[in-house]
């Protein structure tokens, strides 16, 4: 796989440029923005959140769906939205919302070498999964915008996979195990994933933790605001799902996280029974792969 030539440098789109692009293109469907800014906005209740839903009946629809499947355990079937709000309440519906729309970036599947676009798509559902499981069992209040920020930590990848696909490509030929996938990725495309994904999710109005999360997942220890426990599950999740094979290009680049590990105030058994309950908790959810 031909890699960039000397020279190149000059030819390749700019970070703003592909920024932009995508902002014409409106990658994500806006039924999903439109949610996000609804659920985010403590000025707005189920109403709002109903009312922004119904404006798309095959989108409203999907959400029933997944909201009946065994993922949530309803009692008797829910047939409307407003049920579905009450049961489940505003932010589990937003990232149901949101799992629904970000799927559709996975609609065709594609390979380039190890990487799988469905293989991705189930390393960004699992890592959202697991990082909730983290935050619930350290009794974090915030447990559902911690999934958020899990389920779209790795937005960026998607988004070079479709935006700068040759690139891309170079990226994924050039990856040997020695190095990360983002040093790769900043010598082949000059950004990286998490750079991307943190300018397409402000340009979003994605909330702080979850751009927080984009950026700095590899690293939490250079985050210095007030989400910093999002960001260390959201990395040890990351950490976790790929050491059991969950990786989002096919390769396990991820470096151990022992500054966010210490920093949730995780012990090395806590972590072993993490990754073995993470089985149990990703059939729990099994429903929302095929979101």
């Amino acid at each position: 796989m031909p890699l960039l030539q000397p020279g190149i440098e000059a030819q390749r789109p700019s970070l703003a440029e592909i920024v932009q692009q995508i902002d014409e293109i409106s990658t994500l469907p806006h039924i999903a923005l439109r949610v996000m800014e609804v659920a985010n906005d403590p000025n707005t209740g189920a109403a709002d959140l109903k009312e922004a839903m119904e404006s798309d009946a095959a989108f409203s629809a999907r959400v029933l769906r997944c909201v009946n499947s065994s993922a949530y355990a309803v009692r008797s079937k829910i047939t409307n939205l407003q049920q579905a709000i009450a049961y489940l309440g505003l932010k589990q519906i937003r990232n149901l919302a949101m799992t629904i729309s970000v799927s559709e970036l996975f609609q065709k599947n594609g390979t380039i070498g190890p990487y799988q676009r469905s293989a991705l798509w189930r390393h960004l559902v699992s890592v959202g999964i697991c990082a909730r499981m983290i935050a619930m069992r350290l009794q974090f209040m915030d447990f559902e915008d911690v999934f958020l920020a899990g389920l779209l930590h790795d937005v960026g990848i998607i988004l070079e996979d479709q935006h700068v696909h040759e690139g891309f490509c170079n990226v994924i030929g050039a990856l040997k195990g020695d190095r990360t996938l983002a040093a790769v990725e900043r010598e082949q495309l000059g950004f990286d994933h998490t750079e991307l994904g943190e300018k397409v999710a402000e340009l979003w109005g994605f909330p702080e933790g979850v751009r927080a999360s984009i950026r700095r997942h590899h690293m939490s220890v250079s985050y210095k605001g007030e989400h910093l426990t999002t960001v260390r599950c959201v990395e040890v999740a990351n950490l976790l799902c790929t050491l059991k094979g969950i990786s989002s290009v096919g390769m396990k680049l991820v470096r151990f996280s022992g500054p966010a590990i210490a920093g949730l105030s995780l012990t090395r058994d806590d972590v072993a029974i993490l990754a073995e309950d993470l089985d149990d908790e990703l059939a729990a959810n099994a429903g929302l792969f095929q979101a």
